[in-house]
């Protein structure tokens, strides 16, 4: 079976790694059927046949190495739907008004002209109906630079990756302009989330009866069509059938293939993530915040990633016991709905301090007290019920250095579970947090009795360097009740700043959510690109240069202190930039 079998077959597991796999290597004498995809320095990928792959938990693999799943960040759509459109036509009213509020429409006329010409604009989602004229130019050829679709295994792959198909924007044009074509370039997106967000981002000027325009309506447009995430993580995740998810693994790969677009002092790149999910230390430490951290470091390269619809769902909980006192343990209660197929519930703790739990069922059962068993997973059930629950411990996680707790619930009864969290160590506050999956991934009726709206924003939202935005609403600067919110566990401020991500008009039709607002963000930093280092203004600028110049745009209520959990520093203002650039601010 070659690599690309191999990588997108269920029968072999993706693990995440963060050592290099030598030609040499041990693995390569042991017989094991393999494949290894390097993505930068130490970080890798390696695709394991799972015949050779034990039982997929925590205790045996290590939480770092097994991949996350991240759901779309899209909470409404009012009006027409992928399904609905032949990828022609535009015929509702678009509100240009998210643009003009941000500071950003004005731009694009005299005397800056900031349109993203130079710049590419990254997409990493659902991939993109190419055949909208929102992505063409006056004359009908594509403004799309390159397509990297993962599920289809036709075509050739981009150079120094293992699997999908690539397509150059010739491809694009010779598919244009044919009869068919699919049957040219066989990539669409059914679910119509990266069309919208690319038609924020950076979506033509159309006129007219078809009127509408993007941030950055001359930036080239990289897009990445992620594959589905393997059906062996979505039932270890117990992600709900037929619901998009996407793995870590194929995150890595697509940001690797749009930064090799960036030529530095030449083609700036911007990259747009508009997923996320609730599992991960918070802190922006590990994984793919690593990555994005590395990727966000390096010049003319800039990382802007929404921060969820989390704030409004309780599904995080934080939890303070007090030490000494006789009592060292908290009640934590978590409603569970009665169509719930099971969930994943993470316990991150904080240094100098251990934690045990219990966990009592809704018919009275108690699981005693579990202790950590080492490159254990403990697994329990119950007399009266179906319900299992496994718990797998990591007393010094690897990315963060604290202890975590990971409980998997599987067919879990309907009612009040009670999980009873214990602490011992020296005397003062012993603070803790518990996530519960994103509303995508589990049922609506569960979720914890007693929540923090705060620690809110998705997973790699945190990001160390990267730009993210918190969601608010432009037709009255009132903000968004289900954004997700900061700081980051190790409170650090997140989010950066607040963009508009309410009744946002894409090409497809007014939608809603933190994924909106980070499409309009990354345009905004398009245009700023242009100007910085197409333009020969700041060549050196990295993602954290842009993330500082924005802050000191943002717009500010005086009645509010900043940064805050809500706004971070403001809220977005590209103009306000370039006033405060000209002291006139």
């Amino acid at each position: 079976m070659s690599c690309r079998e191999k990588i997108v077959s269920n029968e072999y597991a993706d693990i995440l790694t963060d050592f290099i796999i030598e030609p040499d290597s041990p693995l390569r004498n042991m017989d094991i059927d393999y494949c290894y995809q390097n993505i930068e320095g130490t970080l890798g990928i390696l695709y394991v046949n799972r015949a050779y792959v034990e039982e997929f938990d925590v205790s045996t693999y290590g939480y770092l190495y097994i991949p996350k799943c991240y759901g779309l960040m899209d909470f409404g759509k009012t009006g027409i739907g992928a399904a609905d459109i032949s990828g022609q036509q535009f015929t509702q009213s678009f509100d240009a008004l998210p643009l003009i509020n941000s500071g950003m429409l004005a731009l694009q006329g005299a005397p800056l002209n900031l349109t993203g010409k130079g710049v590419v604009v990254g997409i990493i989602d659902t991939g993109i109906q190419y055949e909208n004229k929102v992505f063409q130019t006056a004359d009908g050829s594509s403004r799309i630079l390159a397509l990297w679709d993962q599920t289809v295994q036709t075509g050739t792959p981009p150079a120094d990756l293992l699997y999908g198909s690539e397509y150059t924007r010739e491809d694009i044009n010779r598919a244009l302009q044919s009869g068919n074509p699919q049957e040219i370039v066989p990539s669409t997106d059914e679910i119509g989330h990266g069309t919208e967000l690319a038609s924020v981002a950076a979506g033509s000027i159309l006129e007219g009866g078809e009127r509408f325009i993007g941030a950055a309506p001359d930036a080239d447009i990289v897009v990445v069509k992620l594959k589905q995430a393997k059906e062996y993580l979505k039932d270890y995740y117990m992600i709900p059938e037929g619901v998009p998810a996407y793995a870590a693994s194929d995150l890595w790969s697509g940001i690797k293939y749009l930064d090799s677009f960036a030529k530095t002092f030449q083609r700036p790149v911007v990259i747009c993530i508009g997923i996320g999910t609730n599992l991960g230390e918070h802190s922006g430490l590990a994984g793919t915040a690593q990555y994005l951290r590395t990727i966000a470091s390096k010049r003319n390269r800039a990382v802007v990633i929404c921060g969820g619809n989390e704030g409004n769902e309780a599904h995080h909980y934080e939890g303070n016991i007090i030490l000494p006192k006789t009592d060292n343990w908290e009640d934590v209660e978590v409603r569970v709905g009665e169509n719930e197929q099971g969930f994943i519930m993470e316990l991150w703790g904080c240094p100098s301090f251990s934690y045990t739990i219990s966990i009592r069922s809704p018919a009275g059962e108690t699981i005693p007290r579990i202790y950590y068993r080492a490159g254990q997973t403990q697994r329990y059930s119950f007399i009266y019920d179906t319900t299992q629950i496994s718990v797998d411990f990591s007393l010094v996680e690897q990315s963060s250095g604290d202890e975590l707790i990971l409980m998997r619930f599987q067919n879990p009864t309907a009612g009040i579970w009670t999980i009873r969290v214990f602490t011992e160590g020296s005397n003062g506050i012993a603070n803790y947090h518990m996530w519960l999956p994103i509303r995508e991934f589990s049922s609506s009726e569960t979720y914890f009795l007693n929540p923090n709206p705060y620690v809110t924003l998705t997973v790699p939202g945190l990001t160390e360097g990267a730009i993210t935005t918190s969601t608010y609403s432009d037709r009255n600067n009132s903000f968004y009740i289900e954004s997700g919110r900061g700081f980051t566990r190790n409170g650090r401020i997140k989010p950066d700043i607040a963009a508009p991500g309410v009744n946002i008009s894409t090409i497809l039709g007014t939608r809603t959510g933190s994924s909106y607002a980070a499409a309009i963000a990354a345009g905004a930093v398009a245009q700023f690109l242009q100007w910085a280092v197409i333009e020969d203004h700041d060549v050196m600028v990295n993602s954290n240069d842009i993330r500082n110049y924005f802050i000191s745009g943002a717009s500010r209520d005086d009645s509010l202190s900043y940064p805050n959990r809500e706004w971070g520093y403001g809220r977005l203002n590209l103009a306000g930039v370039f006033q405060w650039l000209a002291g006139l601010r």
